[in-house]
């Protein structure tokens, strides 16, 4: 989806590298849409990860960006945007807030993550712009207090500097790209864990296999 056709007063941005996208990641944007009251969605598969390792049985970004764009096939409100692959190189979400926003200056933007994400904030790049561009919601599981200190430290210490911060209060997600990977690599099902035809893709592709492709 191009941000310059979406015709959308909020929308939503859960990037990542998606390797694969799985169910999880789709009960996430879906719960942001409806709690934040979003009019949108865009999942952004990075063409780079700048903060960890490409693994070595990854699928290409662009395989990652048809696995996403097949996930939300079906799901209303929900679009896979390909400006972190066609941009290329280290995908930093500065740059990619910084383009949504020229795209659609009118357009509310939302940066959603993890706890887990969320904590590694002050490392990002250019963090002060990115807080400018876009409010953060961030999603913490109910009843983890994994980084619970942590975290509120950070939306205070964020919220004093004026960052725009929502909690989102998310139910377990016992689901995890590196879980389907080595499921997939072990020839076992990968079903219940990512949609239909992502996991049709990944067979078709002989992907986490740990054989060419």
């Amino acid at each position: 989806m191009d941000p310059v056709q979406l015709q959308a007063a909020s929308i939503g941005i859960l990037g990542g590298t998606f390797n694969p996208p799985h169910d999880g990641h789709l009960r996430l944007a879906r719960h942001a849409l409806g709690e934040l009251k979003l009019d949108h969605v865009l999942l952004v598969p990075s063409h780079t990860p700048p903060h960890k390792p490409v693994q070595a049985d990854s699928a290409t970004p662009e395989q990652r960006l048809a696995m996403c764009e097949l996930a939300v096939a079906d799901l209303d409100g929900v679009s896979a945007c390909a400006l972190e692959v066609l941009r290329g190189g280290a995908s930093y979400t500065v740059d990619t807030l910084s383009e949504v926003h020229d795209a659609r200056p009118d357009a509310d933007l939302t940066l959603i993550m993890g706890a887990d994400v969320a904590l590694t904030l002050p490392s990002w790049r250019r963090p002060g712009s990115l807080l400018e561009l876009a409010h953060i919601a961030v999603a913490r599981r109910e009843g983890s207090e994994s980084g619970g200190e942590e975290l509120a430290r950070l939306v205070e210490g964020l919220a004093r500097d004026g960052a725009r911060m929502s909690i989102l209060e998310m139910p377990p997600i016992e689901v995890s790209s590196s879980l389907v990977r080595e499921r997939a690599a072990a020839g076992l099902p990968i079903d219940g864990l990512v949609p239909q035809a992502v996991a049709d893709y990944i067979e078709e592709h002989r992907l986490y296999k740990g054989r060419k492709r």
